[in-house]
């Protein structure tokens, strides 16, 4: 293995480990889950709704941003021991939005008889689906076996492109200069032929009509860095508009690049914060 501090690999592994440790927590729930009584129940409530979520940014002072993204609302009501209870928890897994909204609200429309699974404990907690997606371990296994290969093998192939690169140029202080340039080229020239594929594919898909409902600049901090008292003022342009598909009404936002000066950031729209009758083209994801 080549000589690297082990805090180099310690980053590198460390989001492969926050994932393991994510799915191990998720299968002792289920497992917990699998010795929940059941009892029938019934959806009363099957909607799309528009959540608040706070989403992880080190950029910012505060440390987080509030996205708001779709949410298939499903309210259930069962009974337990005489009580009447209302919940609107689908699965064990965590829901952060905008994932499979009109399916699971298809697989659960208003006035269907279900199975709740409840916790003898505190019956209030309960869930309709109690297994986790198929395959999950398998995938999980499979994307370590290859993030591990990833990482090691670009370790040691770096190190033996370093010597092969110190014996051939007329400055030998500077291969490892020179390859650590040229992999992070090959990275970022990867990320560009992902993100092309993405907008290639994105082209295609089906546009609807869409309302604008708020346009407007948000202003924020950002973190302080080096020690500094204080971060800058950024200024981003959000629009935040709604479509429909199949009967489902979605919310979505489109946000420019932050910047340090308000008047750029400002959008041809941002005049109008509300508006019902100001339409656009939306492209979505089938």
């Amino acid at each position: 293995m080549p000589d690297l501090p082990w805090f180099v690999y310690a980053m590198l592994l460390a989001p492969l480990g926050l994932i393991l440790a994510a799915a191990v927590y998720k299968s002792i729930e289920v497992r917990a889950a699998r010795g929940w009584p059941s009892t029938t129940g019934k959806v009363v409530v099957s909607k799309p709704e528009v959540r608040d979520v706070k989403v992880i940014d080190s950029d910012r002072e505060d440390g987080h941003r509030i996205e708001q993204r779709n949410f298939a609302n499903v309210v259930y009501e069962y009974t337990v021991r005489g009580k009447t209870l209302r919940n609107n928890r689908v699965s064990i897994g965590e829901d952060r939005g905008n994932f499979e909204v009109a399916e699971t609200l298809a697989r659960y429309p208003s006035g269907k008889a279900v199975t709740v699974y409840y916790n003898p404990v505190h019956p209030d907690q309960a869930v309709l689906e109690r297994d986790l997606p198929k395959g999950m371990w398998g995938c999980l296994g499979i994307g370590t076996a290859i993030v591990l290969a990833i990482v090691f093998g670009s370790a040691i192939g770096l190190h033996r492109i370093t010597d092969f690169v110190t014996a051939r140029i007329p400055h030998p202080e500077h291969a490892a200069f020179a390859v650590a340039l040229a992999a992070f080229g090959a990275v970022v020239a990867l990320f560009g032929l992902v993100l092309h594929r993405q907008a290639s594919l994105a082209m295609k898909w089906p546009v609807v009509s869409g309302v604008i409902k708020l346009s407007g600049v948000e202003q924020y901090r950002t973190a302080a860095k080096d020690g500094s008292s204080g971060g800058r003022d950024m200024y981003q342009r959000k629009v935040f508009y709604t479509y429909a598909y199949n009967n489902i009404s979605y919310t979505n936002m489109h946000a420019s690049l932050a910047s340090t000066d308000a008047s750029a950031a400002r959008h041809p729209w941002s005049h109008s914060k509300s508006s019902d009758s100001l339409t656009t083209s939306t492209r979505y994801s089938p």
